[in-house]
């Protein structure tokens, strides 16, 4: 019986070593996993806010954007260009200062489904 019991416990640590030496580098799993709008964090969207992509929130931390100016920035999307945030209807001069001394924290991306399906921009649901 205990010859058994050796013999299982060793072919175990074969096969388990054997699965060891072929498994994946962590870094190669992980890109297989990845989703759209784990991509889109890798390019300027994560860095800065895509005025056709980021929701209400992520205009906070601006000094007079948020919520007013921030849902007339989304109401009037998708832009080409950032500058083009400049040319929405019904803005004030105050709010077109605004938004020129901020151009440079804006970017804008293609539109993602993911991020801007069904309202979510106006309410993403985090509180």
């Amino acid at each position: 019986m205990k010859i058994i019991v050796r013999l299982l416990l060793v072919l175990v640590l074969v096969i388990g070593c054997f699965g060891f030496l072929n498994a994946q580098p962590a870094m190669a799993k992980d890109a297989e996993y990845q989703n759209a709008v784990d991509i889109k964090l890798t390019t300027e969207y994560g860095k800065k806010i895509d005025l056709n992509n980021s929701d209400i929130r992520d205009f906070r931390d601006l000094r007079g954007f948020y919520p007013n100016l921030a849902g007339l920035i989304i109401k009037n999307a998708p832009y080409n260009d950032v500058a083009d945030v400049l040319s929405i209807p019904s803005l004030n001069e105050k709010q077109k200062e605004r938004l020129q001394a901020n151009l440079d924290n804006f970017t804008v991306t293609e539109p993602s489904i993911e991020l801007i399906e069904g309202g979510d921009r106006f309410n993403p649901g985090v509180y």
